[in-house]
């Protein structure tokens, strides 16, 4: 049952045109006291009302009046409330902090070619420093691409560490670097609302941030690193161009897939959790 005391955490948000050429918005919402879910529709006059700044992930808020499905489940919202703001990502201390971690992964790669590689890539996009590593699933805020990125070298290391098999430390390193490169092309983020979004020209030239990483690789001649990003997303219907399904591959491969998956599971998804 609907109480108007009721606290929500904003999930996602997006704007969508309705079949009458006007604006639609979808929110989904978390009940913070039962975790369950509620799908709610805005229409364009109800958003006119609002800074887009309420609608960011980790935001509070209260429904303030809506009309409800008879299970309460979805709801046309008409009024919103903000309770509490959440942070926008990390803050610029903390930017540089997890910069410097992985500068000084980028440092312990001994192959000078592919550690100038990687280098350049970097140096080449500041902007790697702010963007978000997903719209919705994982580290989804300013700084979030830097920080799973950082994740992924923190648990490369240590599996390295503890396994008989010896992998090739510079190529895991630089799979690691480089499997998610490809989203700073294919998201945008409003630095100033928080708001994350697909960048509309990117399915045009690529099919996914992952053949991104994996083309920019072999074009330099680093195919085993291009190869560990190819199966990064473990199978062909998650968007990997490499199956993992497949017989006798690298155990590189599944390494680079188990690490970028351990760091998306268990990353911060929403900045409000950042401050917990």
């Amino acid at each position: 049952m609907f109480n108007t005391e009721d606290t929500y955490e904003v999930v996602i948000f997006s704007i969508g045109d309705t079949k009458a050429g006007t604006k639609m918005g979808k929110l989904q919402l978390k009940n913070t006291v039962d975790d369950t879910i509620l799908n709610c529709i805005l229409w364009e006059e109800t958003l006119n009302r609002f800074d887009n700044k309420i609608f960011r992930t980790g935001n509070l808020v209260r429904i303030v009046s809506g009309s409800f499905n008879e299970k309460f489940n979805n709801c046309l919202v008409s009024a919103l409330e903000l309770i509490k703001e959440a942070k926008l990502g990390l803050e610029e201390s903390q930017i540089e902090e997890y910069y410097t971690k992985l500068q000084s992964y980028i440092n312990q790669i001994s192959d000078e070619n592919l550690k100038n590689f990687v280098s350049e890539q970097f140096e080449n996009h500041p902007e790697f420093k702010i963007m978000p590593a997903a719209k919705l699933m994982h580290h989804n805020y300013i700084g979030g691409l830097l920080v799973h990125t950082v994740e992924c070298l923190e648990f490369a290391e240590l599996n390295m560490a503890k396994f008989e098999y010896k992998a090739n430390k510079d190529e895991v390193y630089a799979a690691c670097l480089l499997h998610d490169f490809g989203k700073i092309f294919e998201y945008t983020i409003d630095t100033e609302t928080g708001l994350i979004d697909y960048a509309p020209n990117f399915r045009e030239e690529w099919i996914s941030h992952s053949q991104y990483g994996f083309t920019i690789c072999m074009s330099a001649g680093f195919k085993k690193v291009a190869k560990m990003i190819a199966a990064h997303h473990g199978r062909a219907d998650w968007g990997a161009i490499i199956d993992l399904d497949q017989k006798d591959l690298e155990p590189e491969l599944y390494l680079i897939h188990f690490i970028d998956n351990l760091s998306a599971k268990f990353g911060k998804i929403s900045t409000r959790l950042l401050e917990e």
